[in-house]
C-alpha cells in the first residue's frame, strides 16, 4: 500500500472519528445532512452486507423450513402408517410446535439482544439441527409429539431475532427487499423440500431405515453442518463486522465499518452499541405489546398467515391424491413454492419503490383471495391436470403479503427496542395463525377439502379488511400529528408510514 493510499483512507477515517455525533448517540443528526464519503464506498460497503449478512441469515431460516415441514413429504413416504398415528395426530403436533414457538418468542428475543446475534443464531441453529436428526428415532405417538414441542422451543425467536439484526445493517428504504429475501428461506425450503425429498425416499429400505428417516437424518445433519458456518462467517453488527470465530472470507475495513454506522444515523436510525448487545427493559416491553395503535397488523397476519399451514402440510398428499406417484406429487407440489418466489419478490418491489406499504399488502392478499375462490368453484368441475393448476396457483399467491407486512411493522417503529419486540410479536401472530390452521383440513374433507378452502376464504377476507382498518388507523393518527405540528407543538408528534 503506498504512502499517498495510507493518506488518503487516514484523511477519510478522520471524517468519523472526529464526528462528536458518532461519540454522542444521544446527538441526532439531520436526515437530510449529505454523506461525507464517495457513494460508491457505501455501496461497497452495502454489498459486503448483501454478500455476509443476508445470505446467511437466509440459510438459517432455509434449514429450519426443512426440518420443520419436512414431514410433508414424509407423509407420503408412510411416515404416519409406520409410526401409527392419524392425521388428527400429525395437526396436533405441528399445533404443539407452534404453540411453544409462540410462548418463548419474545423472551427468547430479549435473549438474543443480551447475547449477541452471532453466538444466539449459530447455538440455536445447532441445536434445531439436532434435534431434527432425532425424529429418526421416532416409534409412536408419544415420540413424535415430543419432538414437534423441542423443535417449536428450538425455534423461537429466529424470524424476529434475524429480522432486527437486518434492520441494524439497512436503512428503512432498503429493507423492505431485504426482508423479501430474507424470508426466500423459508418459502424457499417450502419449494426445495419436495425436491430434496424426491432423491432421498428412493433411500427407502437402506443400510435398515425407512425413506422418511433418511429425510430426517440428512437434513438435520445438513442444518447443524450450516450452524458451523454460522459461527466463523456471521458478521455481529456495523460496529463489531467480526464473526464470532476467526476473520470470515469477506471482511469489513474500518472505513467501511464507520460508513455503516454513520449512514444509519443520517436516516434516524442506530447501530446497537459496540457489539450489537442491547438490553429491553420490561417496561418497554409492555409499553409495545400495550401500543393499540398496531394491533390490527397483528390480526391481518394472524388471519391470513393461518392459511398457508394445510398448505405446506397436505400439497404434496393432495397432488398424490389426484393419482399422481409419489415421486411425481412431490415433484409438482415445488412448482407452486417457486413460483410463490418470484411473486414475493415483485410485490416487495413494488412497495419500495411507491412507498405505499399497506397498499402492497392489500394488493398480495386480495390476489391471493382471488385465487382462493376461484379453486372453491372450479376444482369440483374439472380434471386432475386442472385440479394441480388450480391448487399451484393457490400456493403461489399464499405469502406474498407476508415479508412486505414485516417490513410495514418495522417502519413504524423508532426505537430499536421497540422494534425488535414488535417483529417478535408479529411472528407470534404469523405462528399462532399456523397453529389454528393446522385444523382447516380434516381427514373426512379429502380429498377436495372443499370445507377447508371456504375456511381459508373467509380468513383472508378477515385479513383485507384488518390491515385496511390498519391503514385508516395511521391515517387519521397522521391527520391529528400533523395539525398539532403545525400549530408549534413543542414536541413533534410522531408519523406513521400507511
Amino acid at each position: 500500500m503506498t504512502s499517498r493510499t495510507i493518506e488518503r483512507d487516514e484523511k477519510k477515517l478522520s471524517i468519523f472519528t472526529n464526528d462528536p455525533a458518532l461519540e454522542d448517540s444521544s446527538l441526532s443528526i439531520r436526515a437530510e445532512q449529505q454523506p461525507e464519503w464517495d457513494p460508491a464506498e457505501e455501496l461497497a460497503a452495502r454489498a459486503k452486507v448483501d454478500t455476509t449478512v443476508l445470505p446467511l441469515l437466509f440459510l438459517g431460516l432455509l434449514v429450519f423450513q426443512l426440518d420443520r415441514m419436512n414431514i410433508a413429504s414424509a407423509l407420503t413416504g408412510g411416515f404416519a402408517t409406520d409410526i401409527r398415528v392419524t392425521q388428527s395426530t400429525i395437526n396436533l403436533g405441528n399445533q404443539l410446535m407452534f404453540m411453544v414457538i409462540v410462548i418463548f418468542e419474545i423472551p427468547c428475543n430479549m435473549a438474543l439482544q443480551r447475547i449477541g446475534p452471532r453466538k444466539w443464531i449459530s447455538a440455536q441453529v445447532f441445536v434445531f439441527g439436532f434435534i431434527a436428526i432425532m425424529q429418526v428415532f421416532i416409534k409412536n405417538r408419544g415420540g413424535f409429539l415430543a419432538t414437534r414441542l423441542l423443535l417449536g422451543f428450538a425455534e423461537a425467536g429466529y424470524i424476529p431475532g434475524a429480522c432486527y439484526t437486518l434492520s441494524t445493517w439497512y436503512t428503512k428504504r432498503e429493507l423492505a427487499k431485504r426482508v423479501a429475501i430474507f424470508f426466500f428461506g423459508m418459502f424457499g425450503g417450502n419449494a426445495i423440500s419436495p425436491l430434496l425429498a424426491l432423491g432421498i425416499l428412493q433411500l427407502d429400505g437402506h443400510r435398515g431405515l425407512r425413506g422418511w428417516q433418511w429425510l430426517f437424518l440428512l437434513e438435520g445433519l445438513f442444518t447443524s453442518s450450516v450452524s458451523i458456518i454460522l459461527l466463523f462467517f456471521l458478521p455481529g453488527s456495523p460496529s463489531h463486522p467480526k464473526p464470532l470465530l476467526g476473520e470470515g472470507i469477506i471482511k469489513f475495513s474500518e472505513i467501511e465499518s464507520r460508513i455503516l454506522q454513520r449512514r444509519l444515523k443520517l436516516n434516524g436510525e442506530e447501530d446497537s452499541d459496540w457489539q450489537g448487545l442491547k438490553k429491553i427493559p420490561l417496561g418497554v416491553v409492555w409499553s409495545t405489546v400495550t401500543h393499540y395503535r398496531r394491533w390490527p397488523h397483528f390480526v391481518s397476519t394472524f388471519v391470513v398467515f393461518s392459511t398457508w399451514s394445510p398448505l405446506t402440510m397436505y400439497t404434496p398428499s393432495i397432488i398424490m391424491s389426484l393419482g399422481f406417484a409419489r415421486t411425481d406429487a412431490n415433484a409438482l407440489a415445488a412448482v407452486g413454492a417457486f413460483i410463490a418466489l418470484a411473486v414475493v419478490f415483485l410485490f416487495a418491489f413494488f412497495s419500495d419503490r411507491t412507498n405505499q406499504r399497506g397498499a402492497s399488502v392489500i394488493a398480495a392478499q386480495t390476489c391471493y383471495l382471488v385465487t382462493l375462490i376461484v379453486a372453491h368453484q372450479l376444482q369440483p368441475h374439472v380434471g386432475r391436470w386442472s385440479r394441480w393448476g388450480l391448487w399451484t396457483a393457490v400456493n403461489s399467491f399464499a405469502v406474498g403479503y407476508h415479508p412486505i407486512h414485516n417490513s410495514w411493522v418495522q417502519l413504524n417503529c423508532a426505537d430499536p427496542r421497540e422494534k425488535s419486540i414488535s417483529i417478535a410479536m408479529w411472528v407470534m401472530s404469523a405462528i399462532s395463525g399456523l397453529m389454528v390452521g393446522t385444523q382447516y383440513f380434516q381427514a373426512d374433507d379429502k380429498p377436495l377439502y372443499l370445507t377447508g378452502l371456504r375456511m381459508m376464504i373467509v380468513m383472508v377476507s378477515v385479513g383485507i379488511a384488518s390491515t385496511a382498518f390498519q391503514i385508516a388507523v395511521y391515517a387519521v393518527h397522521n391527520k391529528r400529528a400533523n395539525d398539532e405540528n403545525q400549530q408549534g407543538s413543542v414536541l413533534k408528534a410522531k408519523l406513521y408510514v400507511p
